[in-house]
Formats: structure tokens, sequence, C-alpha cells
């Protein structure tokens, strides 16, 4: 165990040259484009000269819903990828990229923790390799011509009141959500309403993240539906002339940015859509890339099973043709008790009965994954308060669920301790047991789609969707969107809508507030309940404990 923060270990760590890292992988200095001496990005040439090679075993890690007690599910998916290192298999990670947001609200950074973390910490936590930054700037350049376009005559014909286009910024910003903008009189265009999302949830990141190559990304881009006209008609980003600067804008952020861990293992780091209010799942060109590279390549999905895990099998396998051949669960002992009633500041007290109890949110997630076909291994991410009577309970209710639950030690151990869960899931992932199916398939109807989503993943007793709702799904139907798959877009800590509402819920129903359409990402966003697709800040946010001491260093990044 150790007394070190997370950004002290990680500033400790002896860093190898990337080019050290990219030869792990059979990828050549010429290939790489250094961000510096401990980042790159690797090149769309090398990436399709490798594409005639056979893949890899996909490994997806995901969780159980999180709470204030913690989980750990991007340390245990670096902590496995070093575990397979470890155990001499060949093995990469593909994560998402950290968003501003959380890093100086609530949450914190995104590049795991302890002894099982990617580094350089702090430049992912922060500014990175700027794809973020160019993201945004794609976005808004935009929505910056749709009110050019209108402003110049409008040749279009589009309808001001049905300007479905949105502007994004990278920081949580309650204040922007709902915006008046052209204000000022003639020579600032027409006034309208609008609104700000944040970078994360933006279209534009979901087609990163899912485009194939800049001629797929610029096909995407042109795809997307921006405004209507006063009959209805769509109008795209292809017919305000915007998507071929977009492109250009984003063509170094298309390329997949390769890292390494603290035992200089290689890590894709790219893309990085939340998966409350998007897909939630790393890039498909990082992740097909490893798969051409390594024998093992570990990823995760944002959040609980129910939305992270549920959006990679539904949404990014569909996309990408990809099948995953073992799921890796995560719990904690500590979230357990808090599923089962316990409050925050007594989880340091043993507590058998409350574990017993928390235990029915596991088994939820278990039994949805399993429902696709797919082996699941429950990691058991270790807290040093945590007694062996509680840890037993947890490894027996999990047997009971047909599945197995491997204790794992590696924020304190690093590959260390993961070599049991490395080897259990090297050896499932090689057995080829997993029979990958979908949840539900593309021509069934989009309604039909979420209500398959909230029954089978949310166990809910239905949905609660008005009219106007209905029609729109009908009218995207007719349209030609109905083979579209659902983004759900909804609180992470729960089953249900309601954020308190913890355990394994049942009776409950989901109410659908809003559907949006994202042509060019190819899926349907359904928004429910109050989740919001531009986060505010908490009463006391990270920024104001973070800072540079003395030395330069930065200090309060977690």
């Amino acid at each position: 165990m150790t007394d070190m923060s997370d950004i002290a270990i990680a500033r400790a760590a002896r860093k190898l040259p990337i080019q050290q890292i990219g030869a792990k992988l059979g990828i050549g200095p010429d290939d790489l484009l250094p961000y510096g001496h401990d980042k790159a990005k690797v090149g769309q040439a090398f990436i399709d000269s490798v594409q005639d090679r056979p893949d890899g075993k996909l490994i997806l890690v995901t969780a159980i819903n999180p709470t204030p007690a913690g989980e750990g599910k991007t340390t245990t998916t670096v902590g496995l990828g070093d575990g397979l290192c470890a155990i001499g298999k060949q093995a990469a990670i593909c994560i998402r990229e950290a968003s501003l947001g959380p890093c100086f609200g609530m949450k914190g950074g995104a590049a795991g923790g302890g002894y099982a973390q990617v580094i350089p910490m702090e430049d992912m936590n922060l500014h990175f390799t700027g794809d973020f930054h160019a993201i945004t700037s794609a976005h808004n350049l935009l929505a910056a011509m749709i009110d050019n376009h209108i402003y110049w005559g409008n040749a279009l014909d589009i309808d001001i009141r049905r300007i479905v286009w949105r502007r994004v910024l990278d920081m949580n910003d309650r204040a922007l959500r709902q915006v008046n903008v052209s204000l000022g009189g003639v020579s600032n265009g027409f006034p309208r309403e609008t609104g700000f999302d944040i970078t994360v949830a933006s279209e534009v990141m979901a087609i990163l993240c899912l485009a194939r190559n800049l001629d797929d990304l610029q096909q995407r881009l042109g795809d997307i539906i921006v405004a209507y006209t006063r009959d209805r008609t769509p109008i795209t980003c292809r017919q305000i002339k915007a998507d071929g600067a977009m492109t250009v804008l984003l063509r170094d952020a298309m390329q997949p940015n390769l890292v390494q861990t603290l035992e200089n293992n290689p890590a894709f780091v790219h893309g990085g859509p939340f998966a409350n209010i998007a897909h939630g799942c790393n890039s498909v060109t990082a992740t097909t890339t490893a798969l051409k590279l390594a024998d093992y390549v570990v990823t995760e999905a944002g959040f609980g099973a129910d939305l992270g895990a549920e959006k990679f099998l539904n949404i990014k396998c569909r996309k990408a043709g990809l099948s995953p051949a073992v799921v890796v669960l995560v719990a904690t002992v500590r979230a357990m008790k808090m599923n089962g009633g316990v409050a925050k500041g007594d989880l340091s007290l043993e507590n058998v009965t409350a574990v017993q109890a928390g235990c029915a949110n596991l088994g939820q997630h278990i039994a949805n994954v399993q429902g696709f076909g797919v082996p699941v291994v429950v990691a058991i991410n270790h807290f040093s308060g945590d007694t062996q009577t509680e840890i037993d309970a947890v490894t027996a209710y999990v047997a009971d669920q047909g599945s197995e639950a491997i204790l794992c030690r590696h924020w304190a151990k690093g590959s260390a301790g993961t070599r049991d869960l490395a080897t259990r899931v090297a050896a499932i992932a090689d057995a080829g047991t997993a029979h990958f199916q979908m949840l539900y398939p593309d021509e069934m109807p989009l309604l039909d789609k979420i209500e398959t989503i909230a029954t089978r993943i949310y166990r809910a007793d239905g949905i609660a969707a008005d009219a106007r709702i209905r029609a729109q799904l009908t009218q995207w139907e007719a349209q030609g969107f109905g083979h579209l798959p659902i983004c759900m877009a909804k609180t992470q800590y729960s089953f249900s809508t309601d954020p308190d509402l913890r355990g394994a819920p049942r009776g409950h129903t989901v109410p659908i507030r809003e559907v949006r359409l994202s042509a060019g990402a190819g899926f349907i966003v359904a928004i429910c309940g109050d989740i919001m697709t531009m986060p505010g800040l908490p009463r006391v946010p990270a920024a104001e404990s973070i800072g540079l001491n003395a030395r330069g260093e930065i200090e309060g990044l977690f």
C-alpha cells in the first residue's frame, strides 16, 4: 500500500521514449507523430497498412453503477493490461481521453490510479494532444456557418425555430444550457434561442469515435442534420458546405494517441464521449488498430454496464463489426455496502448483511451482460478496509449467478495485483466460448428499441413517451432512419432515472423527455428523466484545489 497520491506516483514514473513503446507493437518511429517525448499520434498510413492482419482478442471492462464509494474501472483496465503483459501476453490498452469538465468538476481524471495508471497523467487530464479542442472548434464552425448562411439570405430556407445544432464547450457550465444569440441589432443576425452542450456530448465527438478513416469522417460529418425548413425538410451539414473545413480541423485529431502505462506497456487513448449522455467508448480507429497489433486488447466503456457496456455492445460493436471475447465487471465491497444502504461515513465498518443486500446491483449487471452471450468475470477491486468475510460474500454471490469473482490489488501492486485476473481472462478469451449477439435487430421499430433497453437492461415496467416523441420517431422511420440503434442519455447512478435509487429497483418507468437524431454518428439519442447534456459544477468544484506549487508543478489534479 502507498501513501503517495496518484499524481505523485505518475510524476515519479520512469517513462520510456514513445518510440520504444511503439516498437513493442511493431510501430516504427517514422509512423509516429511525436507530441514531446512521451506521447505520439499513430499515422494513418501505418493504420491502413495493417488492416489485413488477423484480430487479437477483445476484452471489455465495465462496472456496476458508480457510487461515491468508488469502483475503479479505468484503474482495473490499466491493471489488467499490465497483468496480461506481466504473464507474457502481448497486450494493449484502449481508453478514452479525459474531458476538462469532470477534471475541474467532481469526478477527477481518467488515467487510472495508484500503480495502475496511464502516463503522462497530467497531460492526459488536461489538453493532451488537442483532440478535444479540435472537436470543439469543428463543431462550433458548423454552428457559425449555419447562422452565417441565414444572415446572408438563407438560400436553404432554414426555419430558425427548427435549428437543432447547438454549440459546445469542454467545460461544465450550467449557465450556457439555454441561451439567446444574435442579440444587438440587424448587424448581428436574427435572434433565436439555442444552447450549449459539453463537447463530449457533441455528435462530432461521436462521429470521430465511430469513423474508420478521413473519407468516412467527412461522409458522416456531411450527413449531420443541423436544421429543418418550414415543411420539415432536413438540412444537412453538407448543404451548409462545412464538412470539408470540419474534416481539415479534425485531420490530426482523427489519428489515435499512443502513450504508456506506469509499467511501460502500450496504451491507446483516443476520443472521449461520456456514457451517460453519449455512447461512452473510445474510438473505433484506436480499438481496431490495437486489435491488429496485439494479441489481447483491453478496453473500457464508461460508467456502469447499463450505459457504457450496453452502448459498446449495441452501438460500437454493431457499427465496427467487433465481438468481445470476455467482459470484466468491476465491483468493490464498499460499493456493495453502499448499495445495501450503508452511509459513506460508515463504509469502513464490516457489514456482511449490507454487502449481500447490495449485491443485487452487481447481479443485474452480470445477468445483463450474459444476455449478450459473452462470458463475465467479476473483478473485486480491493480496498484496504475490506474484510475477508465481506470478500467471501461477494465471491459466493457471484458464483450463484453463474460467474466467478477474482480479487485484484492493482491499485497498490500494479500488475502483481492482477496476475490471477489476467490469467483467467486470457484463458476464457482463448477458449472462444463467447457467442455474442445484439440486444435488438436493426429492423425493430425505434420506440420498441427504446422500450427493449428500458425493460431488459434497466428492468423497468416500461417507458413514458408522449405523442410528440412518438410522432417524431415515426417520422424518422419514414425518412429512412428506422434502422439506427439507440443511445440512451440517463443518470449513471441508477438503473432507473432516479439517481438516488440504488440497488436493482423494480416497478419503475423510464420517462423519455426528448429524442435527437444523430444522422452522422448513426444513432438516435433518447434523453431520459432529468439528465443534462451540459453538466454543472458541484458546490465545491475540484478546480478550487488545483494549482501550481513553488516548483511549477501541478497540484490537486486527481
